[in-house]
């Protein structure tokens, strides 16, 4: 990955939610990041990565947005606001990074849009996913995620929806989904999936970080709590998730002794928490899944009946139904787990196809493996995802 890559990863969505509160227009503020980004490409290259690429990108963008208005200004409400922006002082860093983010957040997940597009639309301008990303997170082809995400950004300036935290009155509304938003961003950051890192930490980091907000504005919810402990577990097993030549490392393979133990038990107090307030939802149930793992040290030792009970208090999505058949083939065998992998519907995901291939390996119908490994390549985005499935594939002989 270039410089100027790692820098759109972990920027992007910061620099369009400082942008949007100083425009207060989403579309001009995405726009306006664009350019800087194009900006950059032409001169990075030669004169290098300037010591705070935040703040450049910021800087430059706004300046690219003032430069448009004065192109098309026309009237003295336009010229005012092209005269307020101009007066404003040069943005060297990221400042009320967090508080811009969560706003942006809550405005791209207004009720006044579809579900779909407010979880789609906020992937895009707060975690910086690329179309093609959140296509395949929602298994839909990319004309139709970037179709959903214009039409999300016109009702949104048509509408004209504030660029604001709801009252609290308006939270459960838009909480729902800004929970899910919060969690896809967690689970691409966890499984990215185009691209070369088998983590992204940036996605990671601000997922953790977005959630630790929502515990903040609505202590009251255990859902918020529940998505934190989920966020946490999972991001305490990233020093064992990738190995030293880049691969990814399964659970079942991965060394315990690796993960974070003070995110381990942070995660796992919440859990307790959550437990104690007996409100059960999805995303508490996903980390008492999560903490189920973390209590075991081994895969071998894990509590698989628990897992699967844990898995029945979910709705039955796709997602859940193949993670369920990987537990229940740990407690019953690969063969049980192979009739239930064969009914999920998840024929684009490479994960659901590499599940079949191991466990038609274990059942040792190896030509069978190989082909259900060749699927999942044929899915298969991202490098690191990649080469730990040619190595398992390579195994089979």
């Amino acid at each position: 990955m270039t410089p100027l890559e790692q820098v759109f990863r972990e920027v992007h969505g910061r620099a369009v939610a400082v942008l949007t509160r100083q425009l207060g227009d989403l579309d001009l503020a995405e726009e306006a990041v664009a350019e800087a980004y194009a900006a950059a490409a032409a001169t990075w290259p030669d004169r290098g990565v300037p010591p705070s690429p935040a703040g450049w990108v910021i800087t430059t963008a706004r300046n690219k947005a003032v430069d448009r208005l004065r192109r098309e200004a026309v009237g003295t409400a336009k010229l005012a606001e092209v005269a307020r922006l101009a007066a404003e002082p040069e943005v060297e860093e990221v400042g009320a990074v967090r508080d811009d983010q969560l706003r942006l957040l809550f405005t791209c997940c207004h009720p006044a849009l579809a579900p779909d597009a407010r979880v789609a639309l906020t992937l895009r301008m707060v975690g910086g996913l690329t179309t093609a990303e959140i296509a395949r997170g929602f298994l839909v082809p990319e004309p139709t995620m970037a179709a959903r995400i214009t039409r999300a950004k016109h009702k949104i300036a048509r509408a004209r929806i504030p660029y604001r935290v709801p009252t609290a009155a308006d939270l459960p509304a838009r909480l729902t989904s800004v929970l899910a938003v919060v969690h896809l961003v967690g689970t691409e950051a966890h499984a990215p999936a185009t691209g070369d890192a088998g983590v992204r930490d940036d996605l990671l980091a601000d997922a953790v970080r977005l959630a630790r907000l929502l515990v903040e504005l609505v202590p009251e919810e255990p859902e918020c709590r529940g998505l934190l402990a989920l966020l946490l577990l999972t991001a305490a097993r990233r020093p064992a998730r990738v190995d030293d030549d880049g691969a990814l490392v399964p659970l079942d393979r991965q060394d315990r002794g690796r993960w974070s133990r003070p995110l381990v038990e942070e995660g796992q107090a919440l859990v307790r928490e959550c437990l104690r307030a007996r409100r059960p939802g999805p995303y508490q149930v996903q980390a008492a899944i999560a903490a189920v793992h973390a209590d075991a040290p081994t895969w071998a030792d894990t509590d698989w009946s628990q897992v699967v009970a844990l898995y029945d208090q979910l709705p039955p999505t796709p997602v859940v139904q193949l993670n369920r058949a990987v537990a229940v083939a740990e407690l019953d065998g690969p063969s049980v787990g192979l009739a239930l992998v064969d009914r999920v519907d998840l024929d684009r995901s490479p994960v659901l196809h590499a599940v079949r291939a191991d466990l038609l390996r274990r059942l040792g119908r190896v030509e069978e493996a190989r082909s259900a490994y060749d699927a999942a390549l044929a899915r298969s985005g991202n490098a690191a995802e990649r080469a730990d499935l040619h190595r398992r594939r390579a195994a089979l002989s």
